[in-house]
């Protein structure tokens, strides 16, 4: 066994929940993004960001990856977490919230999350459940529970890495609704449904001085149906404080100005962005 065991309360299995921050084209995790191609993004100027392969040792000592976070340590929030949609709705949330050590340079240990406390150097470039308390924001998962399959799939969301500080109105109204409605949606998938969930920053509210605030969630989804691929994209809160339902072009213009980014995003390769396109191979080798 690995060197650290949490004891789960929702389970009676003992997992070891990692990540590891890895090279700029997501090496070890590039199944979570349609075919295989991690966003075009490049971040603002002075904004410091690190790739994540979000993973799980089980008690076989098997690694498991589970999704992909590309993270920012100047903001101390993800600017985006990948995944592949998979939803089971009886599975049950743990609220055990994890650090990522190698996120502040302990490059020597093995890349487990830990919990708050493990390492007091530890929160020089990520946010601490200490951040988020009386601050009157929720953690907001990118990766939501509702949308995992399996217990493993949902501890994995719960680190600080996969969150952002969200109005607790909005996450648990507008947000929550259409993570529901993107359920119902991507039900009729073909085959494998590819999720991307991202955060604008509001860079003039952080809270204890330190984790910025998000401005705006987005998610956009692609995945193949009646042999073509068709994407969606969403954005909230809007100026009537709902998600709105766009293109996965729109909303690329729409973040490219939310950021202010001097180069165009793109989420998703162009199958996605032209639903008349018939079907291609999702991973080619």
């Amino acid at each position: 066994m690995r060197q650290l065991v949490f004891l789960l309360v929702l389970s009676s299995v003992s997992f070891f929940t990692l990540s590891e921050v890895v090279d700029n084209n997501f090496s070890k995790c590039r199944k979570f993004f349609l075919n295989s191609a991690p966003p075009d993004f490049t971040p603002p100027a002075g904004v410091s960001v690190k790739p994540i392969c979000q993973c799980l040792w089980d008690d076989n000592d098997e690694k498991i990856y589970l999704y992909a976070t590309l993270y920012s340590t100047t903001w101390k929030i993800p600017v985006y977490s990948a995944y592949v949609y998979n939803s089971n709705k009886s599975i049950g949330r743990c609220d055990a919230w994890y650090i990522e050590p190698q996120l502040d340079g302990d490059s020597t240990s093995e890349p487990c999350m830990r919990s708050q406390g493990y390492d007091r150097n530890i929160g020089n470039n990520q946010a601490l459940n200490s951040d988020y308390k009386n601050s009157g924001y929720n953690k907001g998962h990118l990766y939501p529970v509702l949308h995992t399959k399996n217990h493993l799939s949902m501890l994995a969301t719960s680190t600080l890495t996969n969150a952002a500080p969200q109005n607790s109105d909005f996450n648990q109204k507008a947000w929550l609704r259409h993570e529901e409605a993107v359920t119902e949606d991507l039900k009729s998938c073909k085959k494998e449904a590819y999720v991307v969930t991202g955060v604008v920053p509001d860079i003039n509210r952080k809270i204890n001085n330190r984790v910025t605030v998000s401005k705006y969630y987005w998610r956009a989804t692609c995945c193949l149906k009646d042999n073509q691929y068709i994407g969606k994209g969403y954005y909230g809160p809007d100026d009537k404080d709902q998600v709105k339902e766009l293109t996965i072009e729109d909303l690329q213009v729409k973040l490219q100005g939310f950021y202010k980014l001097p180069n165009p995003i793109s989420i998703f390769p162009d199958i996605c962005q032209k639903p008349n396109r018939k079907r291609q191979r999702e991973h080619p080798e």
